[in-house]
């Protein structure tokens, strides 16, 4: 039987694919298909090794649409997403999206359909492939191996196990990465070969066909171990984005687990030195302006945002700590300007608080946030990335000097403490800090903005308990 058969079963036609990965095969035979007006439950498709032959009682050429059959609808949305499907191994991807097609031709606009079960499903598919991709970029490992061609003086052979067709779509990105080296990738579903001009297939592999190890994979590991920074470890994330099916192939791999290990034990070594890998501690405002703006010790400093400094009288009485700075703040470089810095300035003036004495400023440095279309979301901080940012608000703090700190919010405590505390537990009483000052706590301005009602007027009056408490303490200070 050849590669591509097209046999009708009474009223059906299967369709046998010569590729698993042919979406341009697919697709031709299916606008005929839509165009003939044959329905989904009327073809079968079979890719290659399929069973298909089994019921297959002599051979039909594919029926000719007639000549004034209409244009067949496909959105944009439904190629992107149909080219990845088609890659999964899901064998009955080709009906799903064979059906969706079919489909689209009564209801253009199907595909905006979030509920839709076969939308939902094609969506699903090519989330598990462009995942799949995104590990053959990151975990694939070139191991030097000795050519048996005189004239190649270097060979470089990898070998993934992908879990979906996505070898050859993928060929392309290797490619142009390492376009001056000659490499083999060798999987279970086929190989690519390079030679520095022209890219070839090959047969499927076994894991011992491919090398296990070269000597430069020493000073991989010299290196992989030199770079890895405790501070930063998240074994969740880390385990969810390098799963240990792919260590076997990784050469790092046989270091993370007494990396892990420790990791605890340097982070305690490194905050018992006063900061998480940071320089001499600055001793001026200007100073510490200057290195927060260049600082990108923590995820939150590495996003497209601009550090903001605290402001106010050096020699403030008075220090007042939000979380982080929001969006306006992160583009006028100012704290508490935007609607909680409004709403904290009426309630300041409300007990008699001029904020024009006091220093303001924020536990964490940068905006964390996550952009969704146009707008950028705010997200907390996280509690490593709050310690991390202590090393710049208790530098403020040492040059400031103020008798009493106002903590407004659970992570501007946590960077005064270093260690999470409850509002409700501790607003409204002093907690001395080792320098002799004092910490008063209180719920952050943002939390009053999300309230409504009869709830947003019992926390405002909380809040403005709590102010006035703060300057009745400043006025026995003075």
């Amino acid at each position: 039987m050849t590669a591509l058969q097209h046999v009708k079963l009474g009223t059906y036609y299967m369709v046998h694919l010569p590729e698993a990965d042919d979406f341009d095969f697919w697709r031709e035979r299916a606008r005929a298909l839509v165009q003939c007006d044959v329905p989904p439950d009327r073809v079968a498709w079979v890719e290659p090794g399929g069973s298909g032959d089994l019921f297959a009682h002599g051979e039909r050429r594919m029926p000719v649409p007639p000549i004034d059959a209409k244009p067949v609808r496909a959105n944009r949305r439904f190629v992107s997403l149909a080219r990845n499907a088609i890659l999964h191994s899901d064998p009955e991807r080709f009906a799903l999206l064979y059906r969706l097609l079919w489909r689209l031709q009564s209801n253009p606009r199907m595909m905006e359909d979030k509920a839709d079960p076969d939308v939902r499903r094609v969506e699903e598919l090519d989330k598990n492939v462009r995942r799949d991709s995104h590990k053959m970029h990151a975990f694939v490992r070139f191991r030097l191996v000795e050519s048996e061609d005189e004239e190649v003086s270097e060979h470089y052979v990898a070998w993934f196990e992908p879990e979906h067709h996505i070898l050859r779509a993928n060929a392309g990105f290797f490619m142009r990465r390492f376009s001056n080296m000659r490499w083999s990738i060798l999987t279970p579903r086929g190989s690519l070969h390079w030679d520095t001009e022209t890219m070839s297939e090959g047969p499927p592999a076994e894991r011992h066909d491919a090398p296990g190890g070269d000597p430069m994979e020493d000073l991989w590991r010299t290196y992989y171990a030199s770079i890895f920074n405790p501070a930063r470890l998240k074994i969740g994330a880390m385990l969810k984005e390098m799963p240990k099916k792919y260590w076997k192939n990784m050469p790092e791999a046989a270091l993370i687990p007494d990396l892990i290990a420790g990791a605890q034990g340097r982070e305690a070594k490194m905050v018992e030195k006063g900061a998480l890998e940071f320089e001499e501690r600055p001793d001026t405002l200007a100073a510490i302006d200057k290195a927060i703006h260049g600082c990108r010790k923590c995820p939150i400093g590495q996003l497209d945002n601009h550090a903001v400094m605290g402001e106010g009288p050096q020699d403030a009485a008075l220090m007042i700590v939000g979380e982080q700075p929001g969006d306006q703040e992160d583009q006028t470089g100012r704290p508490f300007v935007g609607p909680a810095g409004q709403l904290l300035d009426a309630h300041l003036e409300k007990v008699g608080i001029d904020r024009r004495a006091a220093y303001v400023t924020n536990a964490v440095k940068h905006f964390k946030y996550v952009q969704r279309g146009k707008r950028r979301l705010h997200q907390n901080p996280g509690a490593k990335e709050i310690d991390t940012c202590r090393w710049w608000i208790e530098s403020e703090r040492a040059i400031v000097k103020p008798k009493l700190v106002l903590a407004m919010g659970a992570s501007a405590a946590r960077g005064m403490l270093g260690k999470t505390v409850s509002i409700s537990k501790v607003r409204g009483a002093p907690i001395p800090l080792e320098d002799g000052s004092e910490l008063w706590v209180t719920a952050h301005p943002s939390y009053l903005l999300r309230l409504d009602g009869p709830a947003r007027e019992e926390q405002a009056r909380l809040f403005d308990a709590d102010l006035a408490a703060v300057r009745a303490r400043l006025e026995e200070l003075a």
